[in-house]
């Protein structure tokens, strides 16, 4: 009996101190969010969230100076900020936190005269030298000559060897009534 309680009073414990929160903050941010214990212990699964635009090298490298909002809409998708009283500020941000790594945040703000980018700003710059040493990356794709009709048995025998021998091809049918 003293075991069970024994036990009892350890599992309460370890189940109050889970529902505990304490305030933790993410650096560069005024944000405040409350974590339980349990989210400290490594055994702990958590699973990896992306949220906004994906922002590359390649991408960036791509923006020049003259590029219309179409062109860039094409290229870095439709920006997450838009604002109403802003129409020539675009800004794209990139979360990611990977388990119990610290979140990554990656900031790009373009703006624009004339619906043309005149200026980018952010955590990555566009690098000309960076693009040049980048190879292009040739696209090749292999099309078939032929396309095989034959049926699924017809394929599995001529794969196994039980490939029926060629014969002639039987003559088209005759739609006329055979009373003439």
């Amino acid at each position: 009996m003293q075991k069970l309680l024994t036990c009892l009073a350890a599992c309460s414990t370890f189940a109050f101190a889970a529902c505990s929160t304490e305030p933790k903050t993410e650096p560069k941010t005024d944000i405040q969010y409350e974590t339980s214990s349990l989210d400290k212990l490594p055994f702990v699964f958590k699973m990896t969230v992306q949220q906004g635009n994906i922002i590359t090298e390649e991408m960036v490298d791509r923006l020049e100076p003259g590029m219309t909002k179409s062109q860039i809409r094409y290229l870095m998708g439709t920006p997450i900020l838009t604002d109403l009283f802003h129409t020539n500020r675009w800004d794209y941000t990139y979360t990611i936190r990977r388990g119990h790594e610290k979140t990554e945040i990656k900031r790009l703000t373009l703006f624009f005269e004339d619906d043309s980018l005149v200026k980018v700003q952010g955590d990555m710059r566009p690098d000309p030298e960076r693009a040049a040493q980048r190879e292009p990356a040739d696209l090749l794709v292999s099309v078939p000559d032929w396309e095989d009709k034959r049926g699924f048995l017809a394929k599995a025998a001529s794969t196994v060897g039980l490939e029926p021998a060629e014969s002639e091809p039987a003559p088209p049918p005759n739609d006329l009534p055979q009373d003439f």
